[in-house]
């Protein structure tokens, strides 16, 4: 496995996977590691939380480099995905015991409960963009609830899993996590061992049907977070100044490389000829270059290979029709950020998550037009709204597929709030009460 810095191309690190007598040791010591944990009030687990939040911070320098190293991530956001861990780890800290209480249910029998218990070694299989909040956000949660993890991370971000597993070492005297270095062709074989009883994926579509079917043959739960084609919905009248900066934050965030970026600005044909070229211009003056500069907006794409699909994105669209207005030109992992007019159905960049910092952008005549453009997708996982009339929003809100709609607001993601989407975007929900739920056994108790 091989650590490369995308900015250069100049290689980082090797690494040397685990063999098969590895992986299966680490199982079995997560398997019994477990046993022990979960016999722990969730008020000591909870301790664990709290040093990891400490000990987070006190290495978010390190980490946010190592991050910038290995996938381009700019200096500044890197910081505050680390401050995030952080701030997970101490909302779970606070309310994992009220998460976990037992719920009481009036039957007509004498008592009668659902009481949440830990299912044992959940296996995690996380990606390259976000490689400390996605293994934090499925990591934290699940081990509170008493589980253990094994996690597997992305290969190119090797570095960064293993700085996780050394501070998750110096947060515990348990071995609730182990990393697993193992190429993705190996998970069909561990989610089926015995001693693995559940599986969270964040990654792409194609991995998350392959994890499914796996899970689905070995009769075992599994969570899925996969892409997005995010709509962000423009209405006439939306505050223009305000949104503006949103969409742009919205779309440009981790160089684009996000899953819940906004991907199709789907705008009002009335304020369309008057805000596109307002948003050319802020594209226009975004910074891009060396992602370890606090000035750096955009830094490179975690491959060159991620750099030649989203160029090929684009190439097809235009062949169809779509227009370029500012962008799209790529040097090496490099491609400077792209506003696409023109933009319809049937068009890659419509159809497809576009990984990368490129906007594509189509105009409608009214709120119920928006609305149908923003549900032709295969996707589901979060839409934006810009608008002055609440009323409004929340009607048609409902009417959106998604797993969260944002009003006036980018969609992100909040440990205090459920996460997840509908259709090919995945199934299951992480984060809030509905995360620490996600892998537990709802018990049903009843005396008479």
């Amino acid at each position: 496995m091989k650590s490369v810095n995308p900015q250069n191309g100049q290689l980082i690190q090797t690494y040397e996977p685990d063999s098969p007598n590895t992986v299966q040791f680490k199982i079995a010591r997560s398997h019994s590691a477990q046993f022990s944990w979960k016999q722990k009030p969730v008020g000591e687990r909870v301790q664990l939380a709290w040093s990891l939040a400490q000990n987070l911070r006190a290495r978010k320098e390190e980490l946010a480099d190592l991050a910038v190293a290995e996938m381009g991530k700019p200096l500044s956001q890197a910081i505050a995905e680390v401050e995030k861990c952080a701030w997970l780890c101490e909302h779970y800290a606070d309310h994992a015991a009220a998460y976990l209480s037992d719920e009481r249910i009036e039957t007509d029998a004498a008592q009668s409960w659902v009481s949440f218990e830990p299912l044992g070694v959940i296996l995690g299989i996380m990606p390259w963009n976000f490689p400390f909040w996605q293994v934090i956000r499925f990591a934290v949660p699940t081990v509170l609830a008493g589980n253990t993890v094994v996690v597997k991370h992305a290969s190119n971000v090797q570095g960064c899993a293993g700085l996780l597993e050394e501070i998750f070492e110096a947060s515990s005297e348990t071995k609730v996590y182990q990393n697993l270095r193992i190429a993705g062709s190996e998970m069909t074989d561990i989610i089926a061992h015995p001693d693995i009883k559940a599986v969270s994926l964040t990654g792409s579509e194609g991995a998350g049907r392959s994890v499914a079917a796996a899970a689905g043959k070995a009769l075992k739960p599994s969570l899925l977070e996969l892409g997005g084609s995010n709509p962000f919905i423009v209405w006439a009248d939306a505050n223009l100044d305000s949104t503006l900066e949103t969409l742009v934050k919205a779309r440009i965030q981790n160089n684009g490389q996000s899953c819940i970026a906004a991907k199709r600005l789907i705008i009002a044909e009335s304020i369309a000829e008057a805000f596109i070229p307002r948003l050319v211009e802020r594209f226009e003056s975004l910074k891009m270059g060396d992602p370890s500069k606090k000035e750096t907006d955009v830094g490179p794409l975690a491959s060159t290979s991620f750099a030649e699909d989203l160029e090929n994105q684009l190439k097809e669209s235009v062949a169809l029709g779509a227009t370029v207005v500012c962008g799209g030109t790529r040097e090496g992992a490099f491609f400077t950020p792209c506003i696409v007019t023109d933009v319809r159905p049937g068009m890659p960049i419509f159809d497809r998550e576009t990984f990368g910092p490129l906007l594509a952008v189509s105009v409608v005549q009214s709120p119920e037009e928006s609305i149908a453009l923003a549900n032709q997708s295969a996707y589901g996982l979060g839409a934006t709204i810009c608008t002055q009339n609440m009323d409004l929003a929340r009607k048609l809100g409902k009417e959106l597929k998604d797993g969260a709609v944002f009003i006036n607001e980018l969609v992100k993601s909040d440990p205090r709030l459920p996460f997840g989407g509908t259709d090919i975007s995945g199934y299951g929900r992480e984060l809030g009460r509905e995360g620490i739920l996600a892998f537990v056994n709802k018990k049903t108790y009843v005396i008479r």
